[in-house]
């Protein structure tokens, strides 16, 4: 069992919660997890990088001049890619890089990221995070409180909330995504992950359901 400190909004310890690495995934396989982000980068990949190729760049192609008797050595048309301006020999055209990996892989590099967190400490768990309007000062003010100023960090929350979200999002390296969204990319490219405690039920629970049901 790990356990973890929980926070409030002021920084202080209001006690501990103990999570169980099985609810997880157990175990942190580093090759999904890095297969996994790998996946998530080349989906991003907009793949609209193009060049011109030796039929596609201005000139003739006409040969320069003749084969033999000029004393010159050889040449072909003014497109080769051999003489400024002509073609580029096989440059990088149009493609798709996406490709996917089973849905049960992905869901359980997603556990083994949030693990990770907790294992290496990287984790922070507040009690309860509520703003009753949208002020980024104040979500400035708690991060500080939880020494994260300055630090990239992911907000994980039990559902979508409007007012944290207008909150941070101005302020750099602070993401913030409801827990049912989360995916091994994410979380991964945070330095902290800050969870709700209810966010953390709810990740908990998640895990236990996929154990009952017997998937990965």
């Amino acid at each position: 069992m790990l356990s973890l400190n929980v926070f409030n909004t002021r920084g202080e310890s209001v006690g501990t919660v103990e999570v169980d690495p099985n609810d997880f995934g157990g175990e942190v396989n580093k090759q999904l997890l890095h297969d996994t982000v790998l996946m998530y980068l080349a989906n991003q990949r907009a793949g609209t990088h193009s060049t011109l190729r030796r039929g596609e760049v201005a000139g003739s192609t006409k040969k320069l001049f003749r084969q033999k008797g000029t004393g010159n050595a050889r040449v072909g048309t003014r497109r080769t890619n051999k003489r400024k301006g002509g073609g580029t020999a096989k440059g990088p055209k149009p493609r798709d890089y996406e490709y996917h990996m089973p849905k049960k892989a992905v869901r359980k590099a997603t556990r083994m990221a949030v693990l990770s967190k907790f294992q290496d400490q990287e984790a922070i768990i507040i009690d309860n995070l509520e703003l009753p309007q949208i002020k980024t000062k104040e979500m400035a003010g708690i991060l500080k409180a939880l020494k994260l100023q300055g630090t990239s960090c992911l907000i994980g929350t039990a559902g979508p909330n409007q007012n944290i979200y207008m909150s941070a999002r101005n302020l750099a390296g602070v993401e913030v995504a409801p827990a049912a969204e989360f995916n091994a990319y994410t979380v991964l490219k945070q330095k902290r992950l800050v969870l709700t405690r209810a966010a953390l039920d709810e990740l908990r629970q998640r895990g236990k359901t996929k154990q009952a049901s017997g998937q990965a």
